[in-house]
């Protein structure tokens, strides 16, 4: 069975709705971090009469792997749930995955991403 790689930046304020979007398709595990990213608007704002330089942006950087069958209603979540219309809304990217190994029990391919009898 095909594997997928899948990797999505989204807004900071968005996270928790993408989190309970995607275990409710059955995405159950997730890795994430608070990352900062460089964008095209470079125009800095002003607080106060000191300019704050607004390029870098704060953002969650997630990753999950999935069964194929698994990948359309986790991107049709995702989509649904960090969209605000909004310039910066994010990006996802999608990735084949040739192999994986479960360490704990060698278990390999997409045997070693779920428990035994999950299909």
């Amino acid at each position: 069975m095909k594997m997928k790689k899948v990797e999505v930046v989204i807004r900071k304020s968005k996270f928790s709705e993408v989190k309970d979007a995607l275990n409710q398709v059955g995405v159950e595990f997730i890795t994430f971090w608070d990352v900062r990213g460089v964008g095209k608007q470079t125009e800095g704002r002003v607080y106060r009469g000191i300019v704050y330089d607004t390029s870098t942006i704060e953002r969650i950087y997630i990753i999950f792997f999935c069964r194929e069958k698994y990948l359309d209603p986790a991107v049709k979540a995702i989509l649904k749930s960090a969209r605000t219309g909004e310039i910066g809304d994010g990006k996802i990217f999608i990735s084949d995955i040739d192999d994986a190994y479960r360490i704990r029990t060698g278990d390999r391919g997409d045997k070693a991403m779920y428990l035994e009898g999950e299909e």
